[in-house]
């Protein structure tokens, strides 16, 4: 087996998470400037076997798609132009922000640890893709 990515998309940095080989659990991997993720994902996926990348979807209460949608759809139109053999699978986001930051303040982080950003970004991509391999094992 591959290992999947998964990716919390923000404007400025994204959080980017991954499985293990065999796609038990996903680990926190990094946050990166949006502007280099595309060349991050390529390089990573260039040392890496990685099977599909799994991209939050934010999604209103709703169900409607979030306004942040605006910026994710040409990202992900362009990563699948750069990678069309690369699976990109969209998957629901709701909340992961609000999880990550309990999640930190369960395991006791400190406060200056919870205001990190890339901290929050890294630990959202790592519940997106957990989500997702949850999903997955109940198909």
């Amino acid at each position: 087996m591959a290992r999947i990515l998964g990716i919390d998309y923000g404007r400025k940095r994204t959080g980017i998470a991954v499985t293990d080989p065999l796609q038990i659990v996903a680990n926190s991997l990094a946050t990166v400037p949006t502007h280099t993720l595309l060349d991050y994902i390529k390089n990573y996926v260039a040392q890496e076997a990685v099977e599909a990348i799994v991209i939050g979807q934010p999604t209103q209460l709703n169900g409607q798609p979030s306004e942040s949608m605006r910026y994710i759809t040409p990202f992900v139109k362009k990563l699948q132009k750069e990678m069309p053999q690369m699976p990109v699978i969209m998957y629901d986001e709701r909340f992961t922000s609000t999880i990550a930051h309990q999640a930190m303040l369960d395991g006791g982080m400190k406060k200056s640890d919870r205001q990190d950003k890339n901290r929050v970004d890294a630990i959202a991509a790592t519940i997106i893709l957990n989500d997702y391999l949850q999903s997955k094992s109940h198909i």
